[in-house]
């Protein structure tokens, strides 16, 4: 009995630790501008939603943003071989909100969406951790 008991908690503990590659801290591709921003994504539910965490200037400095905090990305879902979608992507440089797809490789992930047959490619975000 203790033998399955430990083997239980033992296969709690390493399905807890276990994050979907696409969890993480990502660095947006430039705005117009030149600003940019760090995205957190983690699971909201069975997808995954990404809010705003930092907003930095064209030089690289940390700045403000009224959008810090705000959803970026929400209800992505898995689909294999790096694909999420199903999910929405807010731009807050059009205030627009798109049907979106997101593409990981490696540390890589790219963005893109459409809305009323119009697409947007929203560039290529790097992992910060």
């Amino acid at each position: 009995m203790k033998m399955l008991l430990g083997m239980a908690l033992f296969i709690g503990t390493a399905a807890a630790a276990y994050a979907d590659p696409v969890e993480g801290t990502w660095k947006t591709g430039p705005l117009d501008d030149g600003t940019f921003g760090h995205v957190e994504i983690k699971p909201c539910g069975p997808a995954y939603c990404g809010a705003l965490v930092k907003a930095f200037m064209a030089d690289g400095s940390e700045g403000t943003s009224p959008d810090i905090g705000k959803q970026i990305v929400w209800d992505m879902s898995a689909a294999g071989d790096g694909l999420y979608k199903g999910g929405k992507i807010w731009s807050p440089d059009d205030d627009r909100t798109y049907n979106g797809k997101l593409r990981l490789t490696g540390d890589s992930l790219a963005v893109s969406g459409c809305v009323l047959g119009f697409c947007r490619d929203g560039g290529t975000w790097t992992r910060v951790n």
